[in-house]
């Protein structure tokens, strides 16, 4: 009846407070804590209407017996791909460097802080560009060149151990009236 649940959660509010501070370091110690209060466990339980389980909510700032034991490293498996399942574009790479390469140096004039901050500029937007294609598993790396044009000569060269069938290049040079530049992009497969 009502009145017996009446007097059942009176007996439970009178728990001495010492009684609660005991209940509540216990659940602290465990590191979780009962999303029904402990009035409300206590009259269920008296009711005979207590379910089965309880949900919990950890503390999850508080350190806990599990923090102390070292956690597994996390192994991955070989996909065991020997071989590039999308080829690496070098037509369109190409057109990428083109593209930012004539965008901009078109109207620069050469000179020589402006040209070393341009390299790093134009390389970062070059590889932005290049990852944007989303080719799986390669490395890219870029190189520019710029310098300035005055009736010389000059080679670049590079070497590279690399697997020919999988490994590849894109290369573009510029001009205009006062500065000459070389955009190199290599992507190598990574296994």
């Amino acid at each position: 009846t009502i009145k017996e649940v009446c007097f059942v959660l009176f007996l439970v509010i009178a728990m001495s407070d010492v009684a609660k501070d005991k209940a509540a370091r216990l659940l602290k110690k465990r590191s979780s804590i009962s999303s029904l209060s402990s009035h409300e466990v206590r009259s269920k339980e008296i009711l005979g209407k207590t379910k089965d389980s309880m949900s919990t909510v950890s503390y999850i700032g508080e350190p806990g017996h599990h923090d102390d034991l070292p956690r597994p490293a996390v192994q991955m498996e070989n996909t065991y791909h020997l071989g590039p399942t999308k080829r690496f574009p070098v037509a369109t790479v190409n057109n990428i460097l083109k593209d930012v390469l004539t965008s901009y140096l078109q109207e620069e004039r050469y000179e020589a802080e402006l040209c070393r901050q341009m390299t790093k500029t134009i390389s970062e937007v070059i590889k932005a560009r290049v990852k944007e294609l989303m080719i799986p598993r390669y490395k890219i790396i870029v190189l520019i060149h710029i310098g300035q044009l005055n009736e010389q000569n000059m080679r670049i060269g590079s070497r590279c151990l690399w697997d020919p069938t999988n490994d590849t290049f894109s290369s573009y040079a510029f001009k205009n009236k006062s500065l000459f530049a070389v955009a190199n992009v290599y992507a190598v497969y990574f296994e």
